[in-house]
């Protein structure tokens, strides 16, 4: 069994004060994936979950930076153009999101101060497949899996000193 470890320096984490989650080779695009998860980095945690929920919704489209070719305009996006309703990533993400509140719960952290400190998604191993073509010939078929890391961190009160 392979020992996962997280794209963010440990020593930057306190531990006390955050929680993380993955999700590990999900079949979903990595592509749509890092769109979603680039558009919750830094959104309090209600927020994001209430976000991802629209999204699936398809009442609030995610603004695509990277993977836009062919994407057309949607209006209420800031700070770009192009977006979309990529479904099945946000179910994914938010799956992920609700593992690392409960995680978060477990360890003591109060759920309505929690934002989200880090969130990754990265292609996985590729699962190589064929498809059959004509004359007895066979072509390759590749699916990309997806992992996806996200961590919390508790945010002290406005008026409180560390």
């Amino acid at each position: 069994m392979p020992k996962w470890g997280y794209s963010v320096i440990k020593e930057e984490l306190d531990p006390e004060k955050t929680a993380k989650a993955s999700g590990r080779e999900l079949r979903v695009s990595h592509k749509n994936t890092r769109e979603v998860c680039r558009a919750i980095k830094g959104m309090p945690l209600a927020h994001a979950k209430e976000y991802l929920k629209n999204v699936i919704n398809k009442t609030q489209p995610v603004p695509f930076t990277r993977y836009r070719k062919k994407a057309a305009h949607r209006h209420g996006i800031e700070n770009a153009f192009a977006g979309r309703y990529p479904i099945k990533a946000a179910a994914k993400v938010l799956a992920v999101l609700k593992s690392a509140e409960a995680n978060a719960e477990n360890k003591g952290l109060d759920p309505d101060r929690l934002s989200i400190l880090h969130a990754a998604a990265y292609p996985g191993m590729k699962i190589k497949r064929y498809t059959p073509r004509a004359q007895g010939r066979a072509s390759p078929k590749y699916d990309t899996l997806t992992h996806i890391e996200i961590i919390l961190t508790e945010k002290t009160a406005q008026g409180e000193t560390p």
